[in-house]
């Protein structure tokens, strides 16, 4: 028995997320779906985690087991001509059969983007959340500094998260320009339901002069989600890398 590692990049735009559901057609669900139509009998993906509905990805993994002996590069190249045109696999590993995508990750960097312009930009509207208005970038980095480290996010996390403690630890948070693009760099060992999307709306309230970096702060201890900012827009969250200790690979 082999284990296969996939790096999976896909637009989420047309997809109910990542996880197969009753609800809509799932990222998993197609991949799933190719794979069988190559191996000739049914393959079940072992993922990194779950990205909502209209979420990206670069670099989600996903693991299958096959015993058959087919080359790598049917797994990459052979399976991309089975995928629609927006998802794609970018890498095939075999690893130990041991190693488990989830649980053996040490961090995850995820990326939200937003697009700075009172123009609606016809190429952007996928892929950021446009705002018209101007933001203080210096009160945002502010901000940022007060979610690093080990905090209980309860505040951050969506109605319906099942995680048994909301204690999460962000590596870093940084926020880049780049031209009218903001980017903000999400590094931690795990995330609640839709948290970052949550932090950057937060974030954002903070560029419009609407709380404080100390509020920020307030949040964190307060715990609640009521009070805490707007969730922002799926399509500007993509799933950059998920990393590994060398040990498990």
């Amino acid at each position: 028995m082999r284990n296969i590692k996939l790096i999976i990049e896909y637009d989420g735009t047309a997809y109910a997320g990542w996880q197969v559901q009753p609800n809509g057609l799932s990222i998993q669900e197609v991949v799933e779906g190719a794979l069988e139509r190559m191996l000739g009998e049914p393959a079940r993906l072992r993922s990194s985690g779950r990205t909502d509905a209209g979420v990206h990805a670069r670099g989600m993994v996903a693991c299958f087991n096959t015993d058959k002996t087919l080359p790598l590069r049917a797994f990459r190249e052979g399976l991309n001509t089975m995928l629609p045109d927006d998802i794609a696999v970018r890498d095939a590993a075999e690893v130990p059969l041991a190693f488990n995508p989830r649980f053996d990750a040490s961090c995850k960097h995820y990326r939200y983007t937003i697009l700075q312009d009172p123009l609606r930009s016809p190429l952007a509207r996928g892929v950021a959340w446009r705002l018209a208005g101007p933001l203080d970038l210096d009160a945002m980095r502010a901000a940022c500094a007060e979610l690093v480290g080990e905090h209980d996010f309860a505040a951050f996390q969506a109605a319906g998260c099942a995680a048994k403690t909301t204690v999460r630890i962000i590596n870093s948070l940084e926020l880049k320009e780049h031209g009218r693009f903001i980017y903000l760099d999400v590094n931690g060992t795990g995330f609640l339901r839709n948290m970052v999307r949550i932090m950057a709306g937060t974030l954002v309230e903070v560029g419009r002069g609407r709380r404080t970096p100390a509020d920020v702060a307030r949040l964190l201890r307060d715990g609640d989600r009521q009070i805490s900012g707007i969730t922002a827009p799926p399509h500007g969250l993509c799933l950059m890398e998920v990393f590994y200790p060398p040990e498990v690979l």
